[in-house]
């Protein structure tokens, strides 16, 4: 009972520090991530958004257009779908970690993958619905006069007008940028080995006493960095799906294999990294802070443990 007592409680201060560390880097990011998602909707066709140059001019325009409003829209939806999507990743995590490690004294880069792909195609399911309607809010502007109250009646609207399976658009790509998560967990691990192996002596097994903040946070950026470069067009392809239809209900895009089609004919392959700008921007400073905050919240609740 002791043993899986403890296991227990290492498997939820996981999830408590992938929660903590999730609402600590969406609070301050998220106006890069509204630029980010105007600029990977811009296909060049008609559309009710303004035209940005550029990430500054972006935050620029939107900042004097609309205020902070708009630099926050889909707020509530962002911090709720972060803060849940880290605490089952981490938890999901590691629980299968844990599965995957009976029997073995370390693991292998490829099941550190395969962990971080369970995990991750355990939360796409549990949170698209989050994530569609952030989508949606974040394309709101003031000249909207068919646009949702807020997060609350956005879910209404969409169920009432779309169905319940409307909440699950872009879950295909969403399932593809499962990938991300696996390479950037993968990344970090076998960083981390390399690291811990580099700072400590033979002798030396405390992991808090070996890493400091820095390396956690330059860990988190590195990881963060190759996982982006593969993964964004899934991004872009998720949220041109994510769009609210036309008032007479027809989708902008029918599926994915539309958005590829048409993306790569008009736009080419620059149309797959719209908007990648401000999602390193976003991103890579932010999974440092992710991995920092996550690193040493667990650390002070596995020592918190030890002292009861």
């Amino acid at each position: 009972m002791p043993a899986l007592r403890s296991v227990v409680d290492w498997q939820w201060e996981n999830a408590a520090a992938g929660s903590a560390s999730g609402l600590a880097t969406a609070t301050f990011s998220h106006p890069l991530d509204v630029v980010r998602t105007r600029f990977q909707v811009n296909d060049g066709r008609i559309s009710n958004l303004p035209s940005y140059r550029n990430t500054p001019h972006a935050l620029f325009s939107i900042a004097r257009n609309e205020g902070l409003r708009g630099l926050y829209a889909g707020f509530y939806p962002a911090i709720l779908g972060s803060t849940v999507s880290w605490g089952l990743y981490f938890f999901f995590y590691s629980k299968a970690k844990q599965r995957y490690s009976e029997s073995r004294k370390e693991l292998s880069p490829g099941l550190h993958l395969a962990a971080a792909a369970e995990a991750g195609t355990l939360v796409c399911l549990c949170t698209n619905p989050l994530w569609l309607v952030k989508t949606r809010l974040q394309l709101q502007t003031p000249q909207d006069y068919h646009s949702y109250s807020g997060f609350h009646d956005a879910i209404r609207t969409i169920i009432k007008e779309e169905g319940w399976r409307a909440l699950y658009k872009g879950l295909v790509p969403g399932l593809f940028l499962v990938s991300h998560g696996a390479i950037q967990f993968t990344a970090y691990e076998e960083l981390r080995k390399v690291l811990i192996g580099l700072k400590s002596d033979e002798d030396e097994i405390d992991v808090a006493e070996t890493l400091d903040s820095f390396d956690y946070a330059t860990l988190g950026a590195s990881s963060k960095v190759a996982a982006v470069l593969t993964t964004y067009p899934f991004q872009v392809i998720r949220a041109r799906l994510q769009q609210r239809p036309s008032l007479g209900g027809i989708p902008r895009y029918m599926d994915s294999w539309q958005v590829i089609k048409r993306t790569a004919r008009h736009e080419g392959v620059r149309g797959f990294y719209r908007g990648v700008t401000a999602n390193m921007l976003r991103n890579v400073p932010t999974a440092s802070v992710t991995f920092m905050v996550y690193e040493n919240v667990l650390n002070i609740l596995k020592l918190n443990r030890r002292n009861l």
